[in-house]
């Protein structure tokens, strides 16, 4: 979708399956009105079988209830949802397919961890036997099997959320819903289940949908990102290219820690400023040039751009240097800066094809 504007991005997000391949997943052209205001506009995607998609936007971009729509938890405005060859877009949740994890999902408290997880196997007449035995597997593909018998308020909140995957992979649905499961968890947990998650998963083979806000676990998990703004879908891509390649301004200030630099360049200061690093923006009017605060480094008066350090923050590995440049706020990410100090000046230069130019007025990537 690169050099889209934004409210024609969710159009061009298709991605044809192989010649021998059915998709697992269709979205199509999926729109979502309550009260008259839009939340979802012509989502429009394809999962392949065994794909992690994440979902990854701000709060209130619609995230949600794209994840509820193909549950049959909400009904769209307009488009369909198609799992496998079946249009499931008015059938009801069980009979979708589909299991569903909240960030907020609870466990029965008067139960044990293995009843719990049995739940769903219960209510559609498993036999006990049966029961018993996917309980047991998938407890042990969650790492969970010494728990079963306790009751949910003795255990972590890491063990509750495996859990609750392991309660909704017992039923071996062909649609797995994520909404934030790592919300609640401490920065550890969070850190352990993102991994432990992702090899899950891995294992299962099941098609997976995952939104949250948190970029680092959208980059770190998925095959593919789908970021999300206002109800659009603004760029699809794997992690790399949305790293290196953002389609829009949206994007490039979302993914990375510190995001990318975003400086406004028209004349005559920002000719001046791309003369002296020899070179040239496209021919575009006034341009947004992204930069990586770590595709940065170190430059002599002679072969680099002046920066102004404000503050500097030593985080053992690396050192992250906020200041300005062109009378514009910027980010740096050094392995060390020794002469960097607060109203200090030193010289920077960005590496080669690290760059991404924007339109100033659209906000759209524009050709290198």
């Amino acid at each position: 979708m690169r050099g889209l504007p934004p409210h024609q991005a969710s159009d061009t997000q298709m991605v044809p399956p192989g010649p021998l391949t059915m998709p697992a997943v269709v979205i199509d052209h999926v729109s979502k009105t309550f009260r008259g205001v839009s939340a979802l506009h012509q989502i429009t995607l394809e999962m392949a079988k065994g794909e992690f998609l994440a979902l990854l936007g701000p709060s209130g971009c619609g995230k949600s209830t794209l994840l509820r729509i193909i549950a049959g938890l909400e009904r769209q405005s307009t488009g369909r949802v198609l799992i496998g060859r079946s249009d499931v877009s008015r059938l009801p949740t069980y009979d979708r397919g589909v299991a569903m994890v909240f960030h907020d999902d609870s466990m029965f408290p008067n139960m044990t961890l293995g009843e719990n997880i049995g739940f769903g196997l219960r209510i559609a007449r498993f036999t006990t036997a049966q029961i018993k035995r996917r309980v047991e597997q998938v407890a042990a593909l969650l790492q969970i099997e010494s728990s079963l018998d306790h009751r949910p308020e003795t255990l972590s909140g890491g063990e509750r959320l495996r859990a609750a995957i392991a309660r909704a992979l017992a039923v071996e649905p062909s649609v797995l819903l994520l909404d934030e499961p790592l919300l609640h968890l401490d920065p550890l947990e969070r850190l352990e289940m993102r991994a432990e998650l992702k090899s899950c998963l891995a294992r299962t083979g099941i098609t997976t949908f995952y939104a949250t806000n948190d970029q680092a676990e959208a980059m770190g998990m998925a095959d593919r990102v789908a970021v999300m703004q206002a109800g659009h879908i603004m760029q699809v891509a794997t992690p790399g290219e949305l790293y290196r390649h953002p389609a829009c301004r949206f994007v490039a200030g979302l993914v990375g820690a510190p995001p990318m630099n975003l400086l406004t360049l028209d004349a005559p200061i920002g000719i001046v400023w791309l003369g002296a690093l020899n070179l040239a923006a496209p021919a575009s009017g006034a341009v947004v040039l992204g930069i990586r605060p770590e595709d940065l480094v170190l430059a002599t008066p002679d072969t680099g751009f002046a920066f102004r350090v404000r503050v500097v923050e030593q985080l053992g590995s690396h050192v992250i240097l906020t200041g300005e440049t062109v009378g514009q706020k910027m980010r740096v990410v050094l392995p060390e800066a020794p002469d960097a100090r607060p109203g200090s000046e030193i010289h920077l230069r960005p590496l080669p094809g690290r760059m991404v130019w924007m339109d100033a007025e659209t906000g759209v990537a524009l050709a290198a």
